[in-house]
């Protein structure tokens, strides 16, 4: 299988514009082991022989499983891969995922991260805003992200984006750093960030989604079925294409723990969405 040609910057390099997103390599919860490894590397495996050059992961995923996953099976990388980690957040013994925004905790995330993926500069670090763990919300970043800016300095780090964060939040870390990239919730049926997506493909700043299918009502749901089924294609094929034709500076990380559906995703990026079939679902965010 051989990806869309179609590219986009994030950080200093070119990337295919579907990727992967590890998350779901870890146990239920994004908590403990998965209960089988060798799936786990294989799909990953499988992801970066199909073409995959992005990954998107965090250590607390797991937490810590996730990235020696990803160490276990690709090291040593390939020259073109970015992977993407994020800082912000640690995980309790019960799996709750908490804020670590001082420098102290930034630093030990960021050294983590190096470590259990055997590298000695991290591509991309996104800053994970966390004054509320599901949806964004206002509050000052300027902290982290000067702790972020000194690992960068100090070579730690080559670009800086950010997560789960509102325009203002955005607009204010631009005044402290250069933003590579920025990861929110956005899909078809939740679109509050239309504003901000199209601001940042103006100043060719990756747009990268997360739940492609999140949040979805199940009219919503249905609605999606029917065009899926009008093209031969799955709901999430669907989805990802609608994101791929949405804007050019839109980069996928779709999980999977299953060979299977990690191809099914993949195909994703084949899908031309016809006239008819972008106006069905257009209504699903109205």
């Amino acid at each position: 299988m051989s990806l869309s040609t179609q590219t986009y910057r994030l950080g200093d390099r070119e990337v295919p514009r579907i990727g992967y997103g590890a998350m779901q390599l870890a146990g239920p919860g994004v908590f403990g082991p998965p209960a089988d490894e060798q799936r786990a590397l294989q799909v990953l495996r499988d992801a970066l022989a199909a073409g995959v050059r992005h990954i998107d992961t965090s250590d607390f995923y797991g937490p810590h499983i996730t990235n020696q996953l990803i160490k276990k099976a690709l090291h040593p990388y390939p020259e073109d891969l970015c992977i993407v980690t994020k800082v912000g957040a640690f995980r309790d013994d019960k799996g709750a995922w908490l804020p670590a925004f001082s420098a102290g905790d930034l630093r030990r995330a960021v050294e983590d991260n190096l470590q259990n993926l055997g590298l000695e500069v991290l591509d991309v670090v996104n800053l994970r805003s966390m004054f509320d763990v599901h949806q964004p919300a206002e509050g000052s970043l300027e902290a982290p992200l000067d702790a972020l800016v000194t690992m960068q300095q100090e070579g730690l780090i080559r670009h800086i984006g950010l997560s789960n964060v509102t325009a203002r939040q955005v607009a204010d870390a631009q005044k402290i750093t250069r933003i590579a990239c920025v990861q929110n919730l956005y899909n078809l049926a939740n679109r509050q960030d239309d504003a901000l997506l199209d601001h940042l493909a103006e100043q060719g700043i990756a747009w990268v989604p997360f739940f492609p299918l999140g949040g979805f009502t199940p009219l919503q749901s249905h609605q999606l079925d029917e065009v899926a089924q009008s093209l031969n294609a799955t709901p999430m094929q669907v989805a990802l294409a609608w994101l791929l034709q949405r804007s050019p500076n839109i980069l996928l990380i779709p999980g999977t723990g299953s060979p299977e559906h990690l191809r099914e995703n993949l195909a994703g990026a084949q899908l031309i969405l016809p006239a008819d079939a972008l106006a069905k679902l257009e209504t699903l965010g109205k």
